[in-house]
């Protein structure tokens, strides 16, 4: 059913070509009719509620709460309860059951808006709460007020796993940050927040039955379990599952700071503060590891709900194993070939003790290997062919391949990364095993005060990916209403909008931010992994508070400078170039402005470099629009020089409008 959506847009609305471009809905629903008036929307406002539960009534109140925040008008209603069950409510929310937050649990729902009345139906009150989130976003207004638009919707999501990783352990997480992007999350119906608790630099989990795990394993950063009882109940309130990922035997240095007798290779361990992958890995073929592993995946089988725990599995070096005597002999005593062998042991053993308390293994690419149980669930992150190849010798597979925004790719991207693109090889039974997919957002270069800008707004656009209709993918309209609605996360606490000045405030002294945000616009920090390779060492208690941690992912001046040149080249209209040339004039004369403010900003002095080159790269392009020079041969040469400089990165920086540039100069007369 996932997969066969129907995708139907019908317009009545007179004029109206594209439904798209007139309403800003993120994800965009699988049917939707639009209609012609609005439901204005007054102080007389009111919900009734059939069949409620607990989980629909906070949700409800929520919603309102938002809603009389965006109007500014005052509601009568306060906390929504079991008296809320008038059946000519303006809006009327019929459910027939409590849903369960598990795997493939129904968030349909249905939404009718006429000019009297508003319904929501759904068969769980997960689907109603989806709906609302729905509502929220169709909120409009004109010069008599705020209406919603005369609308029918059908919806339900393309895939049932939708999911965002967060690593808590590089950098600590605490729980304000979970909190608020378990809204966000909530926003744009994701529906599983991973979280990734175990890593070389930190144990983030409170146990019971081993408690130096966190006390000598986390400098004190930790979740006890009353706080991820707390975040677990939050969630679910929210119809988000949580799922714990404990990353062994490789990526488990923490665990051996207080129990060194589970690694490879003798002790004494400490936390590590760098990155890249580490040698430290538990030790197989002792089986004391398992009786230890048994006890702790116990005791936090019995915290965590949810039917998947993730085991990570990842970039195991096999280095300690390599260079223990024991290991080798036990290898060759049971005619285990390889390092790749020996962990497909350990992952048969870890599957038999998840199994033991109810719960389903999960892993990363590597702990797909022959002969394994096909219970597990694969996470790609190398690649599609793993995700492809997964499904075809039938496993359950989700897709975090393209979705790493960590990398500081474009949104675009993203968006267009589909786990099951029309292109897939897949015959329809394989297809099925595709689940889905999640967004990962390691923390290595982030801290509680950026890593909202690392998520949001793009991972809306991920989210639509995997609840909306393949067919919805037009690139130019999800930016159009993924500004829009990056504007209402902003209601839910979420820092990615308002920390961007606040932290130009603070590279500026508290001086006029102008210049300063005039360059900040049109950069963006390096791609992939190559703020690793610009010649600086990060470690958990590097500073990210420069110009590369304020620069955003995508910046928008950049992306619209981009669009307008290709635009020009394309259809050659005259009257495009007044633009292009205005933005080009802005960023030579922010030079002497921004050289003015680096001299009082230490802070910023190496940054006069990189405002130097959007001040040339911006005078070549003037003068690749200009008719009085001669744009010949030698010009070109002598400008494609001087771009090709501009491209290298500063400060882990790189100027996102040099191949724009580039092309109004390969285009020149």
């Amino acid at each position: 059913m996932r997969i066969k959506v129907i995708f139907i847009l019908t317009f009545l609305i007179s004029g109206l070509a594209n439904a798209q471009t007139e309403i800003n809905l993120m994800p965009y629903p699988a049917e939707i009719t639009v209609g012609n008036g609005q439901f204005i929307l007054t102080n007389e406002f009111n919900i009734g509620i059939t069949n409620g539960t607990q989980r629909l009534f906070d949700g409800t109140t929520r919603f309102l709460r938002r809603l009389d925040g965006r109007a500014g008008l005052f509601f009568n209603q306060n906390y929504l309860g079991n008296t809320d069950n008038h059946k000519n409510a303006k809006l009327l929310i019929q459910i027939s059951r409590e849903g369960i937050v598990e795997l493939n649990e129904d968030e349909s729902y249905e939404l009718q808006i006429t000019g009297d009345q508003i319904v929501l139906t759904s068969e769980t009150d997960i689907g109603a709460i989806r709906g609302l989130e729905t509502l929220l976003q169709l909120l409009d207004a004109d010069k008599q007020g705020y209406f919603f638009p005369l609308i029918d919707i059908r919806d339900e999501p393309r895939f049932p796993w939708r999911g965002l990783l967060i690593d808590v352990c590089r950098r600590w997480m605490p729980m304000e940050v979970i909190k608020r992007n378990l809204d966000g999350m909530a926003a744009v119906k994701m529906n599983v927040l991973h979280l990734h608790l175990t890593e070389d630099q930190g144990f983030r989990i409170e146990s019971k039955v081993y408690p130096k795990l966190h006390e000598l394993g986390s400098n004190g950063d930790y979740f006890t379990q009353i706080e991820m009882k707390e975040i677990i109940s939050y969630a679910n309130d929210r119809g988000i599952r949580i799922v714990p990922e404990f990353d062994i035997p490789g990526h488990a240095t923490s665990w051996f700071v207080g129990y060194p007798e589970l690694a490879s290779a003798p002790g004494p361990y400490e936390i590590e503060t760098g990155y890249g992958i580490k040698n430290p890995t538990m030790n197989p073929t002792k089986e004391s590891t398992y009786e230890f592993l048994d006890n702790f995946l116990g005791e936090m089988a019995a915290l965590f709900p949810d039917a998947y725990m993730h085991i990570g599995g990842d970039e195991n070096n096999g280095k300690q194993w390599d260079a223990n005597p024991e290991i080798q002999a036990y290898m060759k005593k049971n005619a285990i070939a390889d390092n790749h062998k020996l962990q497909s042991y350990f992952n048969s053993r870890i599957l038999d003790i998840l199994n033991k308390y109810g719960k389903n293994m999960m892993g990363w690419d590597e702990i797909f290997q022959p002969g394994i149980s096909k219970d597990i669930m694969i996470q790609s992150w190398r690649g599609k062919e793993a995700l492809i190849a997964s499904a075809q010798k039938g496993y359950k597979a989700i897709l975090s391949n393209g979705y790493y925004i960590d990398l500081i790719q474009p949104t675009s991207f993203h968006y267009l990364n589909d786990p099951l693109s029309e292109d897939s090889p897949l015959r329809p039974e394989e297809a099925q095993l595709i689940l889905g997919g999640e967004a990962a957002m390691w923390s290595e270069v982030v801290t509680p005060e950026t890593i909202d800008s690392r998520i949001w707004p793009r991972t809306a656009a991920i989210a639509e990916r995997l609840w909306s209709p393949g067919a919805i993918k037009d690139v130019d309209d999800m930016y159009r209403r993924l500004e829009v609605i990056s504007i209402q996360l902003e209601e839910l606490g979420l820092l990615h909008e308002r920390n961007y000045e606040m932290m130009l405030r603070r590279l500026a002294g508290g001086r006029d931010i102008k210049a300063l945000k005039t360059l900040t616009d049109v950069i963006e920090p390096v791609k992939i992994y190559e703020r690793h390779n610009q010649g600086i060492t990060f470690t958990t208690f590097s500073p990210y508070t420069r110009l590369v941690d304020a620069a955003r992912p995508d910046a928008k001046i950049a992306r619209e400078f981009r669009n307008l040149v290709d635009d020009f080249i394309e259809t050659g209209d005259l009257a495009l170039t007044q633009d292009i040339k205005g933005y080009l004039l802005l960023w030579v004369e922010n030079h002497a402005a921004f050289i003015e403010l680096a001299e009082k900003s230490p802070i910023l002095k190496d940054a006069v470099k990189l405002s130097l080159d959007l001040s040339n790269l911006s005078k070549i392009g003037l003068q690749a629009l200009s008719s009085s020079v001669d744009h010949d041969a030698g010009w070109k040469k002598e400008a494609s020089i001087m771009l090709e400089a501009a491209k290298e990165p500063r400060m882990e920086c790189e100027l996102m409008v040099v191949s724009a540039v580039q092309k109004l100069v390969e285009n020149s007369r």
